[in-house]
């Protein structure tokens, strides 16, 4: 059959799209010494966004660059996915940790089932419920390292910020339903490029305010690779990839790769030489346990299509 057939590649592609986020988090850490959240936000998905939508004109022709009287709503969900969780998942990295960002970001799918819980009254089953609080004392460890009474002094601000990033991306996600008529690739290039002029917007306000200053060309030029791979590789390339993976195996079965995120983000930092506590690797094992028991246990009898979900 040819869904069996395309099973390999589509995993291939998931694969490929959640190590290259899994890397992100290590290559905007060190970039953010030099360029600000506000900044690389900025050079990440202003040329991204026109990218894409030179990728959709190439794909759905020039009829999908029109906005169809969407364009308030595609703006608003493009500012929260892409302002939203860009500069605030890079706020949160200056000060704390990667591999903190990797395992956080491995919560969106119960995030997700939350979400539905609150807006559209979809009550997760009892094994998702119970995955939720099994996942959430993992970050715990992670973030604490087992010491409670270091939280005033260690990395629990910035960590929300990228808890609270993560939840602007589901949000968005789920925003594509209040699109109809707009395919996947449709909604991303769109919200993409919406979502940079609002970057820009925030980005001149954070300056005028104080908050940021705007780099030199010379600071650009010396983190071109590191742009071009944040906008390319963990952004275009991922996202395209994650959804032609989803559109074969479907989400029930695509969320399982999630867990790469936080391994390929550990396994950097061990590369690198970084140590971590065992109760740093118990807390990691709780929330990769935890997702793939919310996996097994939503996961439908028969196999079938879905349709595509974004992830960032």
């Amino acid at each position: 059959m040819t869904w069996q057939r395309n099973r390999a590649p589509a995993a291939g592609m998931l694969i490929f799209a959640t190590v290259a986020w899994g890397a992100l988090f290590e290559i905007a850490k060190g970039t953010l010494h030099t360029l600000d959240a506000f900044w690389l936000s900025a050079w990440r998905y202003v040329p991204g966004g026109l990218l894409m939508l030179g990728l959709l004109r190439i794909v759905e022709g020039r009829r999908a660059l029109s906005l169809d009287g969407f364009g308030l709503r595609l703006f608003g969900f493009g500012a929260l996915g892409f302002a939203g969780f860009s500069i605030l998942v890079f706020l949160g990295i200056a000060r704390s940790r990667p591999e903190h960002a990797a395992i956080i970001v491995a919560l969106m799918p119960m995030i997700s089932a939350l979400l539905n819980w609150i807006v559209r009254g979809r009550r997760p089953g009892a094994v998702t419920l119970a995955a939720i609080l099994v996942a959430l004392t993992g970050v715990v460890l992670v973030i604490t390292k087992g010491r409670f009474d270091g939280l005033a002094d260690g990395t629990l601000g910035a960590d929300l910020l990228v808890l609270a990033g993560v939840v602007s991306w589901v949000a968005y996600t789920m925003g594509a339903s209040q699109v109809p008529g707009f395919s996947t690739l449709r909604y991303s290039a769109h919200s993409m490029a919406l979502g940079g002029i609002a970057i820009l917007l925030v980005t001149l306000a954070a300056w005028a305010a104080g908050f940021s200053t705007p780099p030199t060309w010379h600071v650009v030029a010396a983190a071109k690779f590191e742009i071009a791979y944040l906008c390319l590789i963990a952004g275009i390339g991922a996202v395209v990839a994650w959804n032609g993976g989803i559109a074969v195996l479907g989400p029930a079965n695509g969320v399982l790769f999630v867990n790469l995120v936080p391994i390929t983000a550990f396994a950097i930092a061990v590369a690198q030489g970084r140590h971590f506590r065992s109760v740093e690797l118990v807390g990691a094992a709780l929330v990769i346990a935890a997702l793939v028991a919310s996996y097994f246990a939503a996961r439908p009898r028969t196999p079938r299509l879905a349709s595509a979900a974004r992830c960032a």
